[in-house]
């Protein structure tokens, strides 16, 4: 059957669709300015979006290999960009999964258990998490100055100890997983413990499986988190080869010199392990986003 529309949905339609399209062209302009900076031969930032010349001797920095220039020179890579990758990608995951186990721990007992003081302590929670980390740096510092004079591992300058700092935000986490905790019934936990199934054994079995689109939403919002965090990880790092990209970058553009090329493809090589996290988790990306706008 032949459906009839006025004319207002159809201008209604070209709208949304004119919106849409403006809305991309606004994303993706920043985008490919970077990419056309890190592709034009010296450093410069301004300039025309289509480079006239395509010079690949920024990547080739960036990915550690020597090039020679018009003039003869050997160009050797100024800083460790692989290294500082590998660095965030590393620091990023470990905090991620410690982050995940922290949150859903904390979010079963929550949502499970019954204990004197539970509600104040949810309030606690979502009450740090509305002040910035930025407020807390020389807490940090300190905590983390005096830990370390007695455990060297979790001192200044360590990746264990940018860990334990990012462990501590997780109080919105604990919120987000609870109220999708909230959503499937006990019931089926207690059928699980009638049947024979210990307490661990209906946690692990029944109701993780059940909750993996949020675990892995969590996931990958830690995971970005700990990958473009800059203020804690340029506090507690400070030796070059112990820095995550985010925090390295900034030696591309000191007061003598910026290197803008060098700085923009460090910073599209950022972008790539966010990406690849989350084409592989976007199938419970989907799932995970619908089902808590849904259900939360």
């Amino acid at each position: 059957m032949a459906i009839v529309l006025d004319k207002s949905h159809r201008w209604r339609v070209v709208a949304a669709h004119a919106f849409l399209i403006a809305l991309v062209c606004v994303v993706i302009f920043p985008f490919l300015m970077i990419l056309s900076i890190s592709l034009r031969p010296g450093n410069f930032a301004a300039g025309s979006l289509i480079p006239d010349q395509i010079s690949l001797e920024h990547w080739k920095l960036a990915l550690g290999f020597s090039y020679v220039d018009a003039d003869g020179r050997t160009v050797n890579p100024p800083f460790p960009v692989l290294l500082w990758l590998w660095n965030s990608v590393k620091v990023a995951t470990l905090s991620a999964l410690l982050m995940v186990l922290l949150s859903t721990t904390a979010a079963y007992a929550f949502a499970r258990m019954k204990f004197r003081g539970k509600s104040q302590a949810l309030s606690a929670l979502m009450l740090i998490q509305m002040f910035p980390a930025v407020l807390a740096l020389v807490a940090i510092y300190a905590i983390f100055d005096r830990i370390g004079n007695v455990f060297p591992l979790f001192g200044i300058d360590s990746h264990a100890s940018l860990l334990l700092a990012y462990a501590g935000g997780i109080g919105l986490h604990v919120w987000t997983i609870k109220g999708y905790f909230d959503t499937i019934p006990a019931e089926i936990e207690e059928a699980a413990k009638v049947d024979g199934a210990s307490p661990w054994q209906a946690f692990r079995l029944v109701l993780l499986p059940m909750a993996v689109p949020i675990l892995m939403v969590v996931f990958l919002l830690a995971f970005i988190g700990a990958i473009i965090e800059y203020p804690v990880a340029s506090v507690l790092l400070s030796e070059e080869r112990r820095l995550t990209l985010a925090v390295g970058s900034r030696l591309f553009l000191y007061e003598q010199r910026y290197l803008w090329g060098d700085f923009a493809a460090a910073a599209i090589l950022s972008g790539l392990p966010i990406t690849a996290v989350f084409i592989l988790a976007q199938k419970w990306m989907v799932s995970g986003l619908t089902a808590g706008g849904i259900k939360g």
